[in-house]
């Protein structure tokens, strides 16, 4: 057995929570149950995050693109998320975790959007794990968005690089995933932090969300630690 506290760890672990639906379907329930015990799955693994010397993750919840499924289960996960984020947010304020939302909160709910930002602002002066939920999140958009703030900005052409686009991204002030592990045995990244992982290690495995527990997560704390990250170069660091 490896000892993870004697490994190498990666700094920001970024998580595409992906086969709720098809974890359902294998116990013969709707796809609905699958997405409700891995919200409560999600709470938990956070817990269970928050005890590895890991400064940030981030929870793929939502996406752009997933506005187009059924209204049956959109409103199902939104009555998900108005059901758990009051717990969600007393267990991270007692655990330290500072909350931040990725993406944007326009199309939710007067009241989710209220409780998002009751999140952020009650949580953010909290100093150990940084929660990022990137919820109503899509990669083109966050660019997009961030081109339009620069220009908004009038900021020189001549001063644009990439430090300058990074603090316009939703991510800003957060370092880029060192590892980003998608669960449900699918192996593309689905729109999820693709300028921040330009030199992200990628980790797939075939295991539903709500079955990736502390085992699975150590195979790939495991797993990143053998890595040389080369960054483009010729030697490691």
């Amino acid at each position: 057995m490896t000892d993870i506290s004697k490994i190498k760890l990666p700094k920001h672990v970024a998580i595409v929570m992906d086969g709720n639906g098809r974890w359902a379907r294998r116990k013969h329930q709707p796809r609905l149950y699958g997405h409700k015990q891995g919200a409560l799955h999600a709470r938990e693994f956070v817990e269970t995050f928050a005890g590895y010397n890991i400064s940030y993750l981030t929870l793929y919840v939502f996406s752009t693109e997933n506005w187009s499924r059924s209204r049956a289960e959109v409103d199902g996960i939104m009555r998900l998320l108005k059901d758990n984020i009051d717990e969600a947010i007393k267990i991270a304020h007692a655990l330290n975790i500072r909350i931040r939302h990725l993406g944007r909160l326009d199309r939710l709910s007067p009241e989710l959007q209220k409780k998002a930002e009751e999140a952020i602002n009650l949580t953010r002066n909290n100093t150990g794990l940084t929660v990022s939920i990137a919820f109503n999140y899509g990669g083109r958009m966050e660019i997009i968005d961030a081109v339009k703030q620069i220009i908004k900005e009038k900021v020189p052409i001549g001063k644009i690089d990439e430090d300058v686009f990074s603090r316009h991204l939703y991510t800003a002030g957060m370092p880029d995933p060192d590892l980003i592990i998608r669960t449900g045995d699918e192996m593309r990244l689905s729109n999820f932090l693709i300028w921040q992982a330009a030199y992200a290690e990628l980790y797939f495995t075939p295991t539903f969300w709500p079955d990736f527990g502390k085992d699975e997560l150590e195979k790939a704390l495991i797993s990143y630690s053998k890595r040389q990250r080369r960054f483009g170069g010729l030697r490691s660091r």
